[in-house]
């Protein structure tokens, strides 16, 4: 722990830096620019709307807000973890000069994928304004809800990060892992109110409790759009896997990181 603490804070000002630099780069050569931050969930959300409510005939309150905050969530923890997966091979210009602990390029990633998370919220504060949703302190509990999505996405990426030099297949297997989960999330309906009415309570809690980011994305919609609280011995227990992951991962880094370059 004093090993990750001390590299954390030796190469913070590197992790910003890098993360700033690959803001720039992805829309170097677009003409809209940033604007595409804010078109891409957008558009995302236009569709599955479309879908939810025109084909399906069904929708949930505050559905604009509902499917940002969904959106949002799931991008910012399956997009980081899918690019873990080949992070120490797409740096390897960096990984074969200079040392730094590769976790580092986790944290770069999450930088990013955290900026581009906040636009996106900022699109949810816009929505929930135009729907007049109640606000209270229950807002604070974001940022338990942010922790833990955070501390899992490292963790799960860690680990990532060291099987993918050695797995070629692992980005497809978790490719197609990811997008189970995805809908067994609940991006675009309520797993309480679906699942629930069409299965039971048994599956409700299943699908929350063993899912990390679908148990996220209904903490924050509790807090944000419902006025009611979270989960919080559910998101407890989340929070200690992913510190056990983290934990896991941070030390196979350490371990093995010297041979990474040797196998890439």
């Amino acid at each position: 722990m004093k090993r990750f603490l001390a590299d954390m804070k030796k190469y913070r000002e590197y992790a910003v830096y890098s993360a700033k630099s690959g803001l720039k780069a992805e829309v170097a050569d677009s003409h809209l620019s940033w604007l595409w931050w804010i078109l891409d969930p957008l558009l995302f959300m236009l569709v599955y709307s479309f879908v939810a409510i025109i084909v399906f005939g069904k929708g949930e309150k505050y559905f604009a807000a509902f499917v940002f905050i969904g959106l949002s969530s799931w991008r910012f923890f399956s997009g980081t973890i899918k690019q873990s997966v080949r992070m120490v091979s797409k740096n390897s210009a960096i990984v074969s000069k200079i040392y730094m602990p590769k976790y580092v390029l986790i944290i770069i990633q999450m930088l990013i994928n955290a900026f581009k998370m906040c636009i996106s919220f900022s699109l949810v504060a816009g929505a929930m304004v135009l729907y007049l949703v109640p606000v209270s302190y229950r807002l604070l509990y974001i940022i338990p809800c942010m922790l833990v999505l955070f501390v899992v996405t490292f963790g799960f990426s860690c680990i990532a990060l060291h099987f993918g030099v050695y797995v070629d297949d692992l980005s497809n297997l978790i490719n197609v892992f990811l997008q189970l989960v995805f809908y067994l999330s609940g991006i675009f309906y309520s797993i309480e109110t679906r699942v629930g009415k069409a299965l039971g309570d048994g599956y409700v809690t299943l699908l929350l409790r063993c899912n990390p980011a679908a148990l996220v994305i209904d903490s924050l919609r509790k807090c944000m759009l419902y006025n009611t609280e979270p989960d919080f011995a559910a998101l407890g227990l989340w929070l200690a896997v992913g510190c056990i992951f983290s934990a896991i991962g941070i030390r196979l880094i350490y371990k093995n990181e010297n041979s990474y370059v040797k196998i890439m």
